[in-house]
């Protein structure tokens, strides 16, 4: 039986020639991650290739892997930054590899890149009820934070025009717009800035990015959103936003039900957010318009990292 290499290299920037490599990590890890939560029944697809693509390229140089002497992907760690906010997403450790110091060691690479961009905010995502990843990243000097609550309607509500969508071609009109959407999230958080998340999904025909305007034309809130399957092999049936700024939590309402619609038009059987609850009032007002819960993760923050507080609303997704 062959035995894995003792030796660690990297980190090495991931390309689209890993995506098979990452998916086959991804998958094992985090079933196994669930098995030992007592869910042996879960079985972990595989992501959709575009999505894997749209996570590489969105992380750039914080797309990092890690090899074995075979050249084959042992550990990976996709950090990215949205101008002031940094986040880490997914990560994991072959499972013949771990419990050898591989995790702390490509957290501490997400960490060190992350300042070494200068960034305001570095956190990540996990899953509540495990006590070992909540454990091994206080270790390295996370903190808990507020709850990500993933809400779903299924059979959205498709009643009146979708609304404002930003020009799918570049030009001066798309350009013009993730301007707006540029200057609302610095408005509610400053120095975040969604631009380069927008861009390659418009780009790579990911989703589209809602907009809502007041009355006399100023920009609201927006949201971006993706339509196309998060597993591989699925069709696509559901709209999942992925960012979210508005001035207000009636804006943030407005900015939902314009997703909504989307979905409805583009016959989706889904619309999908995660609502972190430290937007209590959002949380609460969507609840009674019949979003259900679906999944909870628990959000972290590196000590002297943590969000800053908002002028208005903004639901940033820590995951692809």
């Amino acid at each position: 039986m062959w035995r894995s290499d003792a030796t660690l290299s990297g980190p090495v920037r991931a390309t689209a020639a890993d995506i098979e490599g990452l998916n086959r990590v991804f998958s094992e890890a985090f079933t196994e991650r669930y098995r030992r939560d007592g869910l042996s029944g879960v079985r972990v697809p595989y992501l959709n290739p575009a999505v894997w693509q749209f996570a590489i390229d969105d992380a750039g140089e914080g797309a990092m892997t890690w090899r074995d002497a075979r050249g084959d992907v042992v550990a990976f760690n996709m950090v990215h930054r949205s101008g002031s906010e940094g986040w880490m997403g997914p990560l994991a450790v072959r499972t013949d590899r771990q419990g050898q110091g591989h995790g702390q060691r490509i957290v501490r690479a997400g960490i060190a890149w992350l300042e070494s961009q200068g960034v305001r905010t570095i956190g990540l995502e996990t899953m509540p009820r495990t006590i070992d990843n909540i454990g091994f990243y206080s270790q390295v000097g996370f903190i808990p934070d507020h709850l990500t609550v993933t809400l779903q309607r299924d059979r959205p509500r498709g009643a009146g025009p979708s609304g404002e969508r930003m020009a799918a071609p570049a030009g001066v009109q798309r350009s013009a717009a993730i301007e707006e959407c540029r200057d609302l999230a610095n408005a509610v958080v400053a120095g975040v800035d969604f631009s380069r998340e927008i861009e390659l999904t418009l780009e790579q025909s990911l989703g589209g990015v809602s907009l809502v305007r007041g009355d006399t034309g100023e920009l609201r809130g927006f949201a971006l959103w993706h339509s196309a399957p998060l597993a591989q092999g699925r069709v696509r049936e559901e709209l999942r936003i992925l960012k979210l700024a508005a001035a207000s939590t009636a804006d943030a309402l407005a900015v939902v039900a314009a997703a909504e619609r989307e979905a409805a038009a583009l016959s989706l059987g889904r619309l999908g957010l995660r609502c972190q609850t430290r937007h209590a009032e959002l949380y609460a007002a969507l609840i009674a318009d019949g979003f259900r819960v679906q999944w909870t993760d628990l959000r972290m923050t590196l000590v002297g990292k943590r969000e800053p507080e908002r002028n208005g609303v903004m639901l940033s997704n820590w995951e692809i």
